[in-house]
């Protein structure tokens, strides 16, 4: 997808879903400097955290894609303003009447949308929210969600496809409602989450920012976009201890406010040009990219053979010899991210040995290996393991994305494939990448973005 320049107070006009595929063939070493974006996964959350005020937020650093454009199509279902103030900046303005209520159609196209569920709670004591999709990663419910909101007070049942949450004004005695609300509001609770969940984490704090008296969050995620998303809520007004921790402790206020913030940059995109230079070779910075956000991975690819250190502007990552092959296990932050390890297992595929990867965390995403098979390459699955033996060199062919990550995975395997590979399933990458390919040629890459469905070859 070509990079849509938008202008001074331009609306979103949606998420493209622009029909297309990505076409690579090897080149020469990567060089020049690559400018990393703001990160996915905190920026949508910190637009569904602006439910928690009325007025104009304002928050900087935003992609420009697909996901975002969808989350700013679910608030503006509910009556929220979402535009562009210039490049890189938007205003969310939730002034007037909100409707608590986030349709199947837009909510099926991204999990991440679920996270007005706590909001929505938090504000107005009510709200429905379809239950969500997003890629297809294996079976992930939302039952972490609903008993965290549960324990702090609110009534939830799921009716035909939707989930429909009540606080009741009797949740605590006396406590009243503030005329915001449309039910009662929810109060603190102690939660032990089962497992580190990222968006559960963030959800869950959304909503205690406004709880009556004090939630504790035990077993918290600690990823650098729940402390970012903290950072917001403080400067809205919220009391937040312990973001990045695991264990979050959140005094509930009475309102928030409107607030201006940067969102942090994207660590699985700069992830993602780390692994470009590492497949292809090359001296390339990676602008805004934060080593202490990625330190894991950053040691993992050491161990491979990549250079990765800190500059003034970001990180320089620099490959001169064919990769190392090592294993790998992926975990919960500070752990490696299994959004990581599309990337590296791509780089296994052409690194010199055998290296065994473990998915503990969604089993579904073994799903792209058959693509690399068809490019030549020698995986093995066994349940949640991967046995990768590298070749010297994949073979270009016709592949098909089936999420995000992996299908920017593919397109990084073409820059070692001889001949050409062919990605569909384009508008996968588009939600998560802005201008995917006008960055990698930009520092060297043969990748374009063709419009029009791949053709079989």
């Amino acid at each position: 997808m070509t990079a849509h320049v938008v202008g001074d107070n331009e609306p979103f006009t949606g998420a493209t879903h622009v029909p297309g595929y990505f076409t690579v063939t090897p080149g020469p070493p990567l060089h020049g400097v690559v400018r990393i974006g703001g990160a996915k996964n905190a920026v949508l959350k910190q637009m569904a955290a602006c439910l928690l005020a009325e007025g104009t937020s304002v928050i900087e650093n935003v992609p420009e894609i697909d996901d975002v454009a969808c989350m700013a199509d679910v608030l503006g279902a509910m009556g929220v303003k979402v535009r562009w103030r210039s490049k890189g900046t938007i205003e969310v303005d939730t002034t007037g009447d909100i409707v608590p209520e986030a349709p199947y159609e837009l909510v099926e196209r991204m999990r991440a949308s679920v996270v007005v569920l706590g909001p929505l709670l938090a504000r107005r004591g009510f709200a429905r929210v379809s239950v969500p999709g997003g890629d297809d990663f294996g079976h992930r419910p939302i039952d972490m969600h609903l008993h965290g909101l549960a324990e702090m007070g609110a009534g939830l049942e799921t009716v035909h496809g939707y989930v429909v949450g009540r606080v009741p004004r009797s949740a605590v005695p006396g406590a009243g409602a503030s005329t915001a609300n449309e039910g009662g509001r929810l109060h603190g609770a102690r939660i032990v989450l089962d497992y580190p969940s990222h968006t559960v984490t963030d959800n869950l704090l959304m909503a205690a920012t406004l709880a009556r008296g004090t939630t504790i969050i035990e077993n918290a995620a600690r990823e650098p976009e729940v402390a970012d998303l903290a950072g917001f809520l403080t400067t809205m007004g919220a009391q937040i201890e312990g973001a990045g921790t695991s264990r979050i402790v959140v005094a509930g206020a009475d309102e928030l406010r409107p607030a201006m913030h940067r969102v942090i940059p994207d660590r699985v995109e700069a992830a993602t040009f780390l692994a470009a230079v590492g497949l292809a070779g090359g001296d390339v910075v990676l602008d805004g990219a934060r080593a202490d956000h990625m330190e894991m991975l950053v040691a993992k690819l050491a161990g491979m053979g990549l250079t990765v250190e800190s500059v003034p502007e970001g990180l320089r990552a620099r490959s001169e010899s064919r990769l190392r092959s090592v294993d790998v296990a992926t975990l919960p932050y500070p752990g490696v991210a299994t959004d990581y390890k599309p990337f590296l297992v791509t780089m296994l595929t052409v690194a010199d040995g055998a290296g065994i990867v473990t998915e503990n965390l969604f089993p579904g995403r073994f799903r792209y290996v058959d693509e690399l098979r068809r490019m030549g390459a020698d995986i093995r699955t066994e349940g949640h393991h991967a046995i990768v033996r590298g070749v010297l060199r994949l073979s270009g062919a016709p592949v098909r994305a089936p999420d995000i990550r992996a299908g920017a995975a593919l397109v990084l395997a073409g820059l070692v494939a001889e001949g050409s590979t062919d990605v569909a399933g384009a508008h996968h990458i588009d939600r998560g990448y802005e201008d995917f390919a006008g960055k990698l040629a930009g520092i060297g890459a043969r990748v374009a973005r063709v419009a029009g469905d791949a053709q079989p070859r």
